[in-house]
């Protein structure tokens, strides 16, 4: 039996073993809400070799569903799933080896170049909080894979991106001017950490901030490709409303 069989059984009897403690310990809960979702998007791309940049700004909003199943000591255990569109991308810090902006000698303005890329993205979560189950505050984290669906691009840019000043520049690279995302799909894990306040009879409020890490590339990485790596990396802050539609009687 290869090694990971082995872990992939052990893991299993590990989740069955910590089920039936659970059950046995903790509290069972069935609560089911939905809601919605905004926020705002600071991102980058891990270009190797290396691409400068800042952050790309963009908008994030969707669907969110939440069912709580247990509540475990303090824990109040729950999974969540959501349905987003966002935007993001890579915004590019053209510098000199003075690290000062680039001027464009036909405009007279500094340099500029940034690629937005528009996905469906769909996080799943083991939620775990702690504090007020039923009205007040409550603490939470959250982990768990999120999926990526490309949807389109688009590229801003204040020069000929056929023919930059690479003369210039402390930074030449430049293939990723001409080249669309390859791979439309993208994967990786995100976890966050908020606070959330529940008001009986009016939903629940929260405040989130997360960070994913795209285990991805959007470019192709094998020898013959430019990059080696080009995968995706975000921080959100995120506002959630969400309105229970089935809830346990305590």
């Amino acid at each position: 039996m290869s090694n990971i069989k082995r872990i992939t059984i052990a893991f299993l009897l590990l989740m069955v073993l910590t089920e039936q403690a659970n059950a046995q310990i903790g509290l069972h809960r069935s609560d089911f809400a939905v809601g919605v979702n905004a926020g705002y998007v600071l991102s980058n791309v891990g270009f190797t070799p290396t691409v400068s940049q800042s952050m790309h700004g963009g908008v994030t909003g969707g669907f969110t569903a939440r069912y709580v199943c247990e509540k475990y000591y303090s824990s109040i255990c729950s999974v969540q799933a959501e349905v987003n569109f966002a935007s993001i991308g890579w915004k590019e810090n053209i510098l000199d080896k003075y690290d000062q902006p680039v001027i464009n000698a036909s405009t007279g303005v500094a340099e500029e170049y940034s690629r937005t890329i528009n996905y469906v993205q769909i996080p799943i979560f083991a939620h775990l909080g702690w504090g007020r189950e039923q009205k007040g505050a409550q603490f939470f984290f959250q982990a768990g894979p999120q999926f990526g669906f490309y949807l389109s691009e688009s590229t801003s840019a204040n020069f000929n991106t056929n023919e930059p000043n690479l003369d210039d520049r402390a930074n030449q690279i430049h293939a990723q001017y001409d080249m669309p995302v390859e791979h439309k799909f993208d994967y990786g894990i995100a976890a966050g950490l908020g606070m959330e306040y529940s008001v009986p009879g009016a939903g629940h409020f929260m405040i989130e901030g997360r960070y994913y890490y795209g285990l991805g590339n959007i470019y192709g990485d094998t020898k013959k490709d430019y990059f080696g790596k080009s995968n995706i990396g975000n921080i959100v802050i995120k506002l959630s409303y969400l309105f229970d539609i089935t809830k346990t009687k305590q």
